[in-house]
């Protein structure tokens, strides 16, 4: 299984959930997970209900089996610092340099930098090995940007090519490049069962596979629960409104005379099954469109409760069952 595992999506897909709970179930059976964030929302404190991520791997949970996730919101301004110091020894002017404010402005006008500094740190996590050789991390998952910057970011070899033909930055450049075109990267795409989001993830996918990225599975998120199947569904259609109310009424809601209370539910329950009837439909087409990537597909339910810590670990109970971790 990659090492690296990258979580990307159209935002509003859950794309940060699924990426936390992933690390979480990468983690378990003793395993050690990080958990990495490079766009600076604090998304992950926020699901493990922490602290605010420093520019350092801090501890945020314990799998089950005994396993731990770490977590670190990495930081272009200080990981350039690191940079600077680690091939240049610019420790105290590099910190000169950031009052100055030459650091913020070097990571804002070349983007392609900021990109190799912040995919650096993450695949510099990858190859760290402790004192035994033993890696320090069995998984580093990153919670990305959204789909549609999603190659861009990765590309960084390409972003950096106009920037430096040698040196430093490009053989750090081509070493991030070695690992993200390696087996060691899988690039998953969050989506929902919705045309937009599924659109997203086929382009996505066509772009990574342009830029020879290694895609990884398609991870559908928030699927409802199937309360009708095909059958019952073109039953409703043509059920008389008659058999309804009084099917209601056997069930004790009311007589099944005209005005009675059965009646008055005829309308409203018929109204309902024809939307769930679109609602299922739109979502099987869109079932169809991925089962035509050629990637594996994964579903992880809606939580009608809403989204807790409790919420994560079923979550990645269910990534675990599918195969995902």
């Amino acid at each position: 299984m990659s090492r690296l595992q990258v979580v990307s999506g159209k935002g509003g897909t859950g794309k940060t959930t699924v990426a936390a709970a992933l690390a979480l179930a990468l983690a378990t059976e003793g395993k050690r997970t990080l958990l990495v964030e490079v766009e600076g929302r604090q998304g992950i404190a926020q699901l493990f209900e922490t602290e605010a991520l420093p520019y350092e791997e801090r501890k945020i949970a314990v799998a089950p089996g005994g396993g731990e996730v770490y977590a670190l919101a990495i930081d272009a301004e200080q990981a350039l610092l690191d940079y600077l110091q680690m091939f240049y020894k610019l420790g105290s002017a590099g910190r000169a340099l950031k009052k100055l404010g030459a650091i913020d402005f070097a990571t804002t006008v070349a983007p392609g930098i900021r990109d190799v500094l912040l995919t650096g740190k993450a695949c510099e996590a990858v190859r760290r090995k402790d004192k035994s050789g033993r890696f320090a991390y069995d998984h580093v998952v990153m919670d990305a940007p959204p789909t549609g910057r999603i190659t861009r970011f990765l590309n960084v070899n390409d972003e950096v090519a106009g920037l430096a033909k040698i040196g430093p930055i490009h053989n750090q450049a081509q070493a991030v490049m070695r690992v993200l075109k390696s087996p060691q990267t899988a690039v998953h795409l969050v989506t929902l069962l919705e045309e937009m989001p599924v659109q997203e993830t086929a382009d996505g996918i066509t772009e990574l596979r342009s830029a020879r990225l290694p895609v990884g599975r398609i991870i559908v998120n928030m699927v409802r629960p199937q309360v009708l199947d095909a059958a019952d569904l073109e039953l409703v259609r043509h059920v008389p409104r008659t058999a309804v109310a009084k099917s209601l009424s056997a069930a004790g809601l009311g007589g099944a005379r005209r005005g009675g209370n059965a009646e008055k539910l005829v309308d409203p329950l018929l109204r309902q099954a024809e939307e769930y009837a679109e609602r299922y439909e739109l979502e099987h087409e869109q079932r169809a469109v991925l089962g035509d990537l050629g990637l594996p597909l994964d579903e992880l339910p809606l939580l009608t409760e809403g989204m807790d810590l409790a919420g994560l670990y079923a979550l990645a109970g269910e990534l675990r069952n599918q195969g995902t971790a």
